[in-house]
């Protein structure tokens, strides 16, 4: 082998085996330390934002608001500071415009009880408020707060023959509390609840639910039955299935849960469901009782008498007079 042959043999021997060590080196060595990201916490107070979508006329409770940290360069004079706001007058506040969740609420866009125009901004669009007197039995024992839904109870004495008929009929559901007595918001005491009696309950409604709830009181006696939250839930279920509430193709999840909060706030009425003394004790009536010819408006004819022996009617009446007689005679008779 020549001088030429061997020099190149040992410059290859010497590029494998620096390629082989640097192969090593890579393969077994430390590893590159990992970039960590590390939050930026912004620096500033911590205002009073939404914790939902908060629609025009929501009462504020204290689930609905929370404070959170804030960039101090993002701070308004109009917000809410903690250590500031005084969350007792807060709560009990209605919503004036639409709030996104996370958005920082403003002094202007809450109306406080008192305030002029107040109930008229806890209201929706097109809703009414009508007020009915309750009593600790028909009102849950006091058991109910402003924001609460309830269904109402109409309980009447249906007079006749015989013994009356007692019922009871849940004539319309899921209306919205807006006040108890004067009070539109909840006494919190060491972070409970403070329930007290109340004499009267403004409730929103539609105008023809409104018509309604004037009619009931003047028929027999109103009962306030509080409903759960988890009803609101299965009631828009129940309406998404029967097509009731139509959910657009490609909607969002906020147009989705838009639908859900229209559809878990409006109220409820027909399809009400009803019980008699009858369902309660056998010694109670089940049926309607018979009206007598003068209760039901009925005068003298054929077809039967009354409980004080006059015929009953049984269709259209005329005068037949014959000489110096006249008798009434019903259409249609022989």
């Amino acid at each position: 082998m020549d001088k030429k042959k061997l020099v190149l043999l040992v410059v290859a021997l010497l590029v494998a085996a620096g390629t082989a060590f640097a192969a090593r080196s890579l393969f077994t060595g430390a590893s590159a330390p990992q970039a960590e990201a590390v939050p930026v916490q912004p620096k500033g107070p911590k205002v009073l934002v939404a914790q939902r979508a908060l629609p025009v006329g929501t009462i504020i409770t204290a689930d609905a608001v929370s404070f959170q940290d804030w960039p101090q360069e993002l701070v308004k004079d109009a917000y809410f500071i903690d250590g500031e706001a005084d969350m007792t007058k807060l709560l009990g506040t209605v919503v004036r415009y639409p709030i996104t969740a996370g958005q920082p609420l403003t002094q202007g866009g809450l109306v406080s009880p008192g305030d002029r125009g107040f109930l008229a901004a806890a209201l929706g669009p097109g809703m009414r408020a009508v007020t009915i007197p309750v009593s600790a039995k028909t009102g849950v024992g006091g058991f109910v707060f402003p924001g609460d839904h309830v269904d109402l109870v109409l309980t009447q004495s249906i007079s006749g023959d015989g013994e009356p008929l007692r019922t009871a009929e849940t004539v319309l559901r899921n209306l919205r509390v807006l006040a108890t007595d004067h009070t539109t918001d909840n006494d919190v005491v060491d972070g409970k609840t403070v329930v007290r009696a109340f004499s009267t309950v403004t409730l929103e409604v539609t105008p023809r639910i409104a018509e309604k709830v004037a009619v009931s009181q003047d028929i027999g006696t109103i009962s306030l039955s509080l409903r759960s939250i988890a009803d609101n839930q299965a009631d828009f279920e129940r309406a998404l299935a029967s097509g009731d509430i139509k959910v657009p193709e490609g909607a969002t999840k906020e147009q989705e849960e838009q639908l859900m909060r229209q559809a878990m706030t409006k109220p409820i009425e027909g399809n009400t469901t009803y019980v008699t003394g009858g369902d309660v004790s056998r010694f109670q009536r089940s049926s309607r009782p018979a009206l007598s010819g003068r209760q039901s408006g009925m005068g003298a004819g054929s077809g039967g008498v009354t409980a004080a022996g006059l015929p009953v009617r049984t269709g259209p009446v005329v005068r037949v007079t014959r000489g110096k007689n006249t008798t009434e005679e019903v259409v249609g008779s022989k």
